[in-house]
């Protein structure tokens, strides 16, 4: 008796197997002897991609602290700040251009519980060290913008705390502090860091101006990313990540614990990954196949987040391309930015496509129309980004953008406004032009803080990237 053919063929494998990762052969379903390296290259090379794609986060945190560090930001009692506005010199993921930024990292290992204290009217995030949401504080937080005193526990904290505080247990010994000020630098110099045990008399904060001092924040797409993400697994608790994500690190190589130290073979391997990994999550960021990731049907603009969760969930389950197509373009990690309720929290809307598909040209010229009544009872903003480092265009404009806080924005007679791009100024242009540049290619993202119900109704909506001439 003999199993059927059709059976056979849909249970075993063929002699000769063809595939995008290489030819190979099988002699009665076992592996050629000079299949086998070829088959296991193959095995950790998807490991690779894999692990590249779903440890983005941490290697994105990894890179901000470096680059902190590299200008002497080295500790939690010392701030930077990029007031009045954070310029393109340095490299960070789609930065915001509209107000003062400051930030720094919690190290509750070293210094254990840490007290942050947020000023009133703010707009404050904690994440973790593997950019899960926290908190926010300030005007999302439960303070609702009055300000306060909120404790951050290591996650091995054992004990009692004081009353006073809102307290949260954070997974991680790391944690990045993000804080934002409508009223500007002044209010954001208001802030204070300090360990719990030093509340009595707690020692005051530099905030350092790192305006004026270029430096890289964005993680790397070559074989050190891997680094990147070690250093994270090394120095945080093992249960701070999920055992799936654990098994997908350890399959290259890092194992908390372990020195990371990869083969000749398996660097070349971690070579060639990286940058297909990189190339993926340009697809998924820059043209998404999810049609959620679109706000509208037959409109290039896109959603940085999607699915309606800061966590990336819809229906129980993980939005992977989801997660990987936002992390490889922003930070932070809020409610307040996944899916705010009208009149609170921020949307964000991208595009590197033009109203007929094409990618934007640094050497056009480009307009687009904002209707009246723009749905942001804050302030809203359009700013021009590099498409490679995904950071601030580069250009003689030190913030490529046009925001209406500016008070300089020009409107249409019928109260529309125009947005004007290109390599030189437009026709009347004049404050509502962002400089581009010729050579390359570059994206816009539209910000409205604190939308208003005409943006989730849809009754508003922003035209396209047109070109002109």
């Amino acid at each position: 008796m003999s199993i059927p053919k059709e059976i056979l063929a849909s249970l075993g494998v063929p002699d000769q197997l063809n595939t995008p990762l290489g030819r190979f052969a099988f002699a009665d379903g076992l592996p050629a002897p000079d299949s086998v390296a070829g088959l296991y290259d193959a095995l950790d090379l998807m490991r690779a991609v894999e692990a590249f794609l779903v440890a983005m986060p941490a290697a994105s945190l990894a890179a901000m602290r470096a680059g902190l560090r590299n200008i002497g930001v080295t500790s939690a009692r010392q701030i930077a700040i990029t007031g009045p506005r954070p310029e393109s010199a340095s490299l960070y993921l789609t930065p915001d251009t509209d107000t003062a930024f400051a930030h720094t990292f919690l190290d509750l290992n070293r210094d254990g519980p840490t007290v942050v204290e947020a000023p009133p009217n703010s707009r404050c995030v904690v994440d973790d060290f593997w950019f899960r949401h926290v908190t926010d504080l300030g005007l999302a937080g439960p303070d609702e913008g009055r300000g306060g005193k909120y404790l951050f526990l290591p996650p091995d904290h054992e004990g009692e705390f004081p009353d006073g505080y809102y307290v949260f247990r954070c997974p991680t010994y790391t944690n990045w502090a993000v804080f934002r000020a409508l009223d500007g630098a002044d209010t954001i110099r208001q802030v204070r860091v300090h360990p719990l045990d030093q509340a009595a008399y707690p020692p005051p904060n530099e905030f350092v101006d790192v305006a004026g001092r270029p430096h890289d924040t964005v993680f790397a797409s070559d074989a050190t990313f891997y680094e990147q993400v070690d250093t994270v697994v090394q120095e945080e608790p093992l249960d701070s990540l999920d055992p799936e994500r654990r098994g997908v690190l350890a399959a290259v190589g890092i194992v908390k614990d372990d020195l990371f130290a990869p083969d000749d073979r398996m660097r070349a391997i971690l070579g060639r990954a990286a940058p297909l990994a990189a190339g993926m999550a340009r697809a998924l960021a820059f043209r998404p196949r999810a049609a959620e990731a679109y706000y509208l049907p037959g409109s290039s603009w896109k959603r940085l987040f999607y699915g309606g969760s800061h966590e990336f969930l819809h229906a129980g389950a993980r939005l992977l391309d989801a997660r990987a197509a936002f992390h490889y373009l922003a930070t932070v990690i809020t409610p307040a930015m996944a899916d705010p309720p009208a009149g609170t929290g921020s949307v964000y809307a991208y595009t590197a496509e033009d109203g007929t598909g094409e990618w934007l040209d640094g050497g056009r010229s480009y307009v687009l129309r904002l209707p009246r009544r723009v749905p942001a009872k804050a302030f809203w903003s359009v700013t021009a980004y590099d498409t490679q480092t995904r950071s601030l265009l580069v250009t003689d404009q030190p913030q490529p953008s046009v925001s209406s806080l500016s008070g300089t924005v020009a409107a249409n007679e019928d109260g529309s406004t125009d947005v004007c791009f290109g390599p030189e100024p437009s026709p009347g242009g004049g404050s509502n032009w962002i400089q581009t540049v010729p050579g390359g290619h570059w994206f816009a993202m539209l910000r409205l803080h604190d939308p208003t119900q005409p943006w989730y109704d849809q009754t508003w909506r922003p035209g396209e990237i047109e070109p002109r001439g």
